[in-house]
Order: C-alpha cells, then sequence, then structure tokens
C-alpha cells in the first residue's frame, strides 16, 4: 500500500448518524442503520439503495444478517425484529434515502418475529447458532439462532432467547456492581455455550453454561481493563480471545477461559486493586456459579494505550488476522489482531466514526481472489478462477464477495468503503 488511502466509494443518503452496518448476503448488500431509526440495503454492485425502510422509531443499535433472507435489527424502542427480505423482495420497497425526508412512503419488508426487549443501556444484541458451528457470529445456515440482550429488569444481568420460537432459555446474573451490560458476545465454545459480557464499570466477564448442572452458568473470567465504560467487544473467530475497547485509550486483549480455577492459584492482584471476595464485600452480589472457588479475576493477555480515546463498534476480521474501530474522533484503525500494533489509519470523516465492519471473507477466499487477480499466470493454482472471461455484472459480483471490505458510518450520515488489506 502506497500514499495515503482514500475511501473506494462513500455512500451519501443517511440524514443523521449511522450507528451500525454490516455485510448480507455473500457481500453483495452493506445494510446501514441511523439514529432515526432508518436502514438501508446497499448494493455493493452498483453502489446504490436496493431498499429502505423505517424499521424503529428511534435509534438503530445493532443490525446483523440471518441466512440470505433475513435481516435482524435492534432499535432504542425497545424492540429487536427479524425481517424477512429476499432478493425478490427489494422491487417492492423503497429506495428513497433518508435523506428524501420522512414523508416519502417505504412500506416495510414482512415483520417474522419480534421481542420486547431492554435498551436502555445502548448496549446492542448479541446472536449465535443454537447449534455448535465452526465459526462464532455467522448465522448464514442456523435455522435456529441464540440472541443475547440485557434483561428488561436488572441491566447487568443478560437474557438469551431463542428464534424462532421467542422463548427465554437463560438469564445470567453477572453482579449488579457491574452497572449496565454495554456490549455483549454468545457463542459455543468447545462445545459450550458462552456469553461474554462488558459493563459501565469497564469490566469484562466470561461464562460459560455448566455441562453438568443443568441451567447453571459458570464465570471463568474476569478482568478490569479499562478505566471507563467498555463501548465494544469482539470475539477472534477461532474463539481464542476477545478484545475490549472503552471511552478510555485502552484496547485489551482477553482470555476465554473453559475451567474456573481456585483463587489461592491464580496471579497476585495488582497493586490498589481489591480481591475478588474480599472483607469489604465488594462482589457480596455473586453471580450464578458452580462453585463457589470460581476464580472471578484474571489478567488480560495484553492491555494497550493508544493516545487515542473513545473507541468503539470493535470489529474482528473473519480470517482472525485484523480488527478494526470506529473513533470519536472521526478515525478509523487498523489493528493486527497479533500483535496489538496500529496498522492503518483510515482518515475521511469529518465527525465522529461509530460503526465499522468488515466483510465476511475467510483465508481461502482471499486466495481465490488473489490469483484471479493475477489470472493464475504464476501457475500458483491451476483452478484460479479466469476473471477476464466473465461478464462485468460477474466480475463485480466476484469482487464485492471476495474484497476485503471495510465499511464505516459516521456521525455526518455518511458511509466509506475501503479496501485497502
Amino acid at each position: 500500500m502506497s500514499g495515503v488511502p482514500v475511501p473506494k466509494f462513500v455512500f451519501r443518503g443517511h440524514q443523521k448518524a449511522v450507528h451500525a452496518a454490516t455485510f448480507v448476503r455473500k457481500n453483495e448488500r452493506l445494510v446501514t442503520g441511523d439514529s432515526d431509526g432508518y436502514v438501508v440495503l446497499w448494493d455493493l454492485m452498483t453502489m446504490r439503495a436496493k431498499a429502505v425502510w423505517r424499521a424503529h422509531e428511534k435509534a438503530i443499535l445493532g443490525v446483523q444478517g440471518w441466512g440470505d433472507d433475513k435481516l435482524i435489527t435492534h432499535g432504542r424502542d425497545h424492540k429487536l425484529i427479524v425481517w424477512k427480505i429476499q432478493e425478490d423482495d427489494e422491487t417492492r420497497l423503497s429506495t428513497a434515502l433518508p435523506l428524501d425526508g420522512p414523508s416519502v412512503d417505504r412500506p416495510q419488508p414482512w415483520v417474522l418475529h419480534l421481542l420486547e426487549v431492554n435498551t436502555m443501556n445502548f448496549c446492542s444484541f448479541a446472536a449465535c447458532p443454537a447449534a455448535p458451528t465452526g465459526h462464532c457470529r455467522f448465522l448464514d445456515t442456523a435455522p435456529e439462532i441464540l440472541v443475547a440482550v440485557p434483561n428488561t429488569l436488572a441491566s447487568e444481568a443478560i437474557d438469551i432467547y431463542s428464534l424462532p420460537s421467542q422463548q427465554r432459555l437463560h438469564t445470567i446474573k453477572t453482579g449488579a456492581s457491574n452497572g449496565m451490560a454495554m456490549s455483549l458476545a454468545v457463542f459455543h465454545h468447545l462445545e459450550r455455550l458462552t456469553l461474554i459480557g462488558a459493563f459501565e464499570n469497564g469490566y469484562a466477564s466470561v461464562h460459560q453454561l455448566s455441562s453438568t448442572a443443568a441451567g447453571t452458568w459458570v464465570m471463568t473470567y474476569r478482568s478490569q481493563a479499562h478505566s471507563q465504560p467498555v463501548l465494544s467487544l469482539d470475539v477472534r473467530p477461532d474463539m481464542s480471545c476477545f478484545f475490549t475497547s472503552s471511552a478510555d485509550a485502552i484496547i485489551a486483549k482477553h482470555p476465554v477461559p473453559t475451567q474456573p480455577q481456585a483463587r489461592a492459584a491464580g496471579p497476585a492482584q495488582r497493586p490498589g486493586q481489591e480481591p475478588p471476595g474480599g472483607a469489604k464485600g465488594k462482589y457480596g452480589d455473586r453471580p450464578d456459579s458452580e462453585s463457589v472457588a470460581a476464580k472471578e479475576w484474571q489478567h488480560p493477555k495484553k492491555v494497550v494505550n493508544t493516545k487515542h480515546a473513545g473507541q468503539q463498534s470493535l470489529c474482528v476480521r473473519s480470517d482472525g488476522a485484523l480488527f478494526a474501530t470506529a473513533g470519536w474522533d472521526s478515525k478509523i484503525r487498523i489493528y493486527s489482531c497479533k500483535t496489538m500494533k496500529e496498522l492503518a489509519v483510515l482518515k475521511w470523516h469529518k465527525e465522529g466514526a461509530y460503526a465499522v465492519t468488515f466483510s465476511n471473507v475467510g483465508p481461502g477466499e482471499t486466495q481465490m481472489f488473489m490469483d484471479s487477480e493475477r489470472g493464475g499466470q504464476d501457475g500458483t493454482q491451476s483452478d484460479a478462477l479466469d476473471v477476464s472471461r466473465l461478464t462485468v455484472t460477474d466480475r463485480r459480483s466476484h469482487r464485492a464477495k471476495t474484497a476485503h471490505w471495510v465499511a464505516a458510518g459516521a456521525k455526518d450520515g455518511r458511509v466509506s468503503l475501503w479496501d485497502i488489506f
């Protein structure tokens, strides 16, 4: 990469700040949601809007695709909605952008499921397939999924629902001293359902469903890497670790332990910090746990002071090599998952960036794309796709599906699309 990176394209259409973004349908569409509750599906072949509707009465907190025909949106109007939207459905929906004003008629897609949830936290939902799969994030082929959201009554507790049944399966009590839940992840780790929560007090904790005591959750990790509320977290696809970012300038890499350990065997506490369960009763509101001896404190794997406060929407790339953050200073930063070193700073937006996401491309697909760009001339892969023989439309579709896109949304209502790695 040479020179200063510039966006491949800039989508202009939102009137208010963009708070959520995700790629769906094998990267043929980019979905963005704003603080007025509007959702826009952008076609990455034509770079135009294919569907626009107002999904929520208040700000969108999160969006995620479910297969090729469903989209999950979570709004501050206390609703989590699953929409049915196939490619054929787009033809009956409006393409009038939010900038065109609220008076335009914008039909909504079909609502498949609606959950009344707590959104006082500004905490977006997390989801995973109901059955263990090889990836913790994607819902491409899952007929049934699990959705984690803050509990309706206790903002530090977490509820897990099943969809499509809409049944609440679990409530995990993380401890009232945490304050509000700010960011969540849910996935299967070594066949055990695992929840990660990050909280208002700067703590992050890992909870796993017991394999021996039905319905019981055990805390396997608890650590405070941040002095300010945690703004976002994401899990590396191999589930070996997770990352957190905060209102402070810290970014931390944490382990995902599978077993609780006795406190006596743990490392010494850091200066100025109380041991869990100390005389002052700091953790007197003990979370659900299999054992009184469950270890509630461990050190992160690595903590980095980036000198840049207010990084949020942390997202790990699907191959686990990089992660990105959206900064209150308007900059998008790319980091190495291995070293946590800053690799690139994407400067284009003039106001605070709130959302960033990577396209869903694995390492194998990346190699195929690189080989196809070379036309297979070096002979490294004999079955490389010959892009030169594709039609212009097929070539655009191929690139949309295989490029490592980075999309970022900001307070200015614009969405920048980057292709730099």
